[in-house]
């Protein structure tokens, strides 16, 4: 690859470009003005990126060049590198819409900790990523921002809520990016979009309230490669002043080894009684193939899971939190709300009350448990459909496995929110039948980072053989072509 290339810059790693930089083969300035010469040459078509700073990342570019010289102490860890951020993080003097017509005219007063991380490690926030409304589906469209499409086949959507940070990376707009995830929304849009992305568990990220204090809600970092994940991961994790769940002394995820021998992995295809494509079902199972071959012990396993006792146990909890703050917004300004929003605080009126859902959750909990007694991580589908049409809201089912069915039983990611403390990864395991991208859900014991970036880097590798993930050179969308 000709990392000088104006071509091949949108779709080196962050790990290339520092490499790069430091070899003095190419300077900050000349990356960020090829992602934007290259952002707006596809952005009509994608439509991804709702706030740039063209501008402010020219002269922090600069400033990273004088670094990588040798001033001001020189290169911090990010040092140089383009990271598109998710508009739900606010930056301190930016639009704060988060998809809204409600809030277009917002504006931050404060930058959100993983915001003011990034910046401080020398990453240059070249551009701000379009979500759904509120953050509260699994595709990327709103009212405010139109329709953010996938760059692998622009009739559907890279998923959401982080389903403009998705979009970012598979088209090469930036090697990082910040997402959330309350329900899948960092690990939907890794999945559909093609990429990687990584929920930390509950306390590993900090947060501004008073999502901090919410155990499903997490903020984290997304990727083309595993490796540049854990680089962002390793800026953004720690305790914040402003976040008092924030734990202190995270570990180092970055250079972890990818060596699986005899490492126990519990293959679990369905979680439950979930309904699944029969295509996505074939890539989980060459993902787990290929897993076994670089070295793994990998085992099929069940859980008894219901998918009614999961949403009841979720809807319990959105309803005391993110539904009741959606909620209150939905009262005041109803004809300003998109379809989907509408819908999802009618969706999450529970059946039960939150220490029912608490009770419930420990319910869940237990067989998971167990397979954590003889397993190190649980290897399973991220989604568990192809994709959802872009522009689409759902309101009526989605299609499963040739049934209609709830649409919260096209994501597998749910599960994974309840049991939060588990550390989850989404991976590229290849392509549906209508040229979207699918993924595998590597989740690991309760706060064991480490392992999750170890079977992921493992896993990564050995799907590259087959031409799966930006680990293998053939793997680029064609960007609405």
């Amino acid at each position: 690859m000709n990392v000088g290339s104006p071509s091949e810059i949108p779709y080196l790693s962050a790990h290339q470009l520092l490499d790069a930089y430091r070899a003095r083969t190419l300077s900050p300035v000349e990356v960020v003005d090829a992602l934007l010469d290259h952002i707006e040459a596809h952005e009509a078509v994608l439509n991804a990126v709702v706030d740039r700073r063209h501008e402010e990342a020219r002269a922090e570019a600069r400033v990273s060049e004088a670094r990588w010289a040798g001033a001001d102490g020189g290169p911090r860890p990010l040092e140089g590198v383009p990271v598109a951020a998710k508009e739900e993080h606010p930056m301190r003097g930016r639009s704060w819409a988060q998809g809204s017509l409600t809030l277009r005219d917002l504006v931050a007063g404060e930058d959100h900790p993983i915001i003011e991380r990034i910046q401080a490690a020398g990453g240059i926030i070249h551009i701000r990523t379009s979500t759904p409304e509120f953050c509260c589906a699994g595709w990327c469209h709103s009212r405010l921002w139109g329709i953010t499409r996938n760059p692998w086949n622009t009739d559907y959507s890279p998923g959401g809520s982080s389903g403009g940070s998705g979009t970012a990376l598979a088209a090469g707009y930036a090697p990082l990016a910040t997402g959330s995830d309350i329900g899948g929304s960092i690990r939907i849009p890794a999945s559909l979009s093609g990429v990687v992305g990584f929920k930390p568990p509950f306390g590993r990220v900090p947060a501004l309230p008073p999502y901090n204090l919410d155990q499903f809600c997490h903020d984290g970092p997304m990727a083309r490669t595993v490796a540049d994940c854990a680089l962002l991961e390793d800026v953004i994790a720690g305790s914040d002043r402003r976040d008092q769940v924030a734990m202190r002394f995270p570990p180092q995820v970055s250079g972890v080894s990818a060596d699986v021998a005899g490492l126990r992995a519990a293959l679990c295809v369905r979680l439950g009684d979930w309904p699944l494509d029969d295509g996505i079902e074939a890539n989980t199972r060459a993902a787990a193939a290929a897993l076994a071959a670089a070295g793994a012990e990998v085992e099929e396993v069940e859980l008894p899971w219901r998918f009614d006792q999961i949403k009841r146990a979720a809807a319990a909890h959105f309803a005391a939190i993110m539904s009741a703050g959606v909620g209150k917004v939905v009262e005041e300004h109803g004809d300003l709300l998109c379809d989907y929003t509408h819908d999802f605080v009618r969706l999450m009126t529970p059946a039960i009350g939150f220490y029912d859902g608490l009770e419930l959750e420990g319910e869940l909990w237990q067989p998971l448990g167990e397979i954590f007694e003889r397993f190190d991580v649980v290897l399973a589908p991220t989604m568990a459909t192809q994709g959802y049409v872009a522009g689409e809201s759902y309101l009526d089912g989605l299609h499963v496995g040739g049934q209609l069915v709830d649409v919260w039983q096209g994501e597998l990611t749910v599960p994974f929110n309840i049991f939060s403390r588990c550390p989850v990864m989404s991976v590229p395991s290849g392509l549906a039948p209508n040229g979207v991208p699918t993924g595998v859900q590597v989740v690991a014991r309760t706060y064991d980072d480490v392992t999750a970036f170890r079977v992921s880097a493992a896993l990564e590798a050995a799907m590259a053989g087959s031409g799966v993930g930006f680990g293998s050179a053939g793997w680029r969308p064609t960007l609405g072509a």
